[in-house]
């Protein structure tokens, strides 16, 4: 039986994320896009400085899952002001729930989701919502499983590449 520990990141853990967030957006997306429109997102979204800064964004959370001691994944979180919607009251976004290609049917991003559950509780919100790109069959079917509602749609620029999001929702 594999040991899950889902721990909270502080600002030293920054590089590792990166690591991360990298692998896990290349396995995840690298196939359907460009490789330049890929380095462009890559060089922006998780170059250290910016991940420093939403490491230390009040009101956004960071979370890595290990199992059996190995770094499998991880989750972003964002309550509050810090969410990436205006106009998204009582509730918690789930910005990021990646996993490495090797961890994935291991349960792994379910550990996550429910974990972000427990804080959205915790936080006492009426709902947690997510973007999922349109093509992302395997999440989508993912988030239905667990009850999300798409509920809008809003634009993802990768590189020059203008993708389309469905925003879901969960009401707690």
């Amino acid at each position: 039986m594999q040991t899950i520990v889902i721990k909270q990141l502080n600002p030293a853990d920054v590089e590792l994320l990166r690591e991360l967030s990298v692998a896990t957006f290349i396995e995840t997306f690298a196939s359907y896009n460009t490789e330049q429109n890929m380095n462009d997102y890559i060089s922006t979204a998780f170059s250290l400085e910016k991940l420093e800064s939403e490491l230390n964004t009040p009101n956004s959370e960071f979370y890595f899952i290990y199992t059996d001691t190995e770094l499998a994944g991880y989750l972003k979180l964002n309550n509050g002001d810090a969410q990436t919607e205006a106009n998204q009251y009582s509730s918690l976004e789930i910005e990021r729930i990646y996993v490495l290609g090797k961890f994935q049917g291991k349960r792994l991003g379910q550990a996550l989701f429910e974990y972000a559950l427990q804080i959205a509780n915790q936080k006492n919100v009426t709902y947690v919502w997510l973007g999922v790109w349109e093509k992302n069959v395997r999440a989508i079917q993912f988030y239905q499983k667990n009850g999300f509602k798409a509920f809008d749609k809003h634009i993802f620029r990768l590189g020059d590449d203008e993708q389309l999001d469905i925003m879901m929702r969960l009401t707690l």
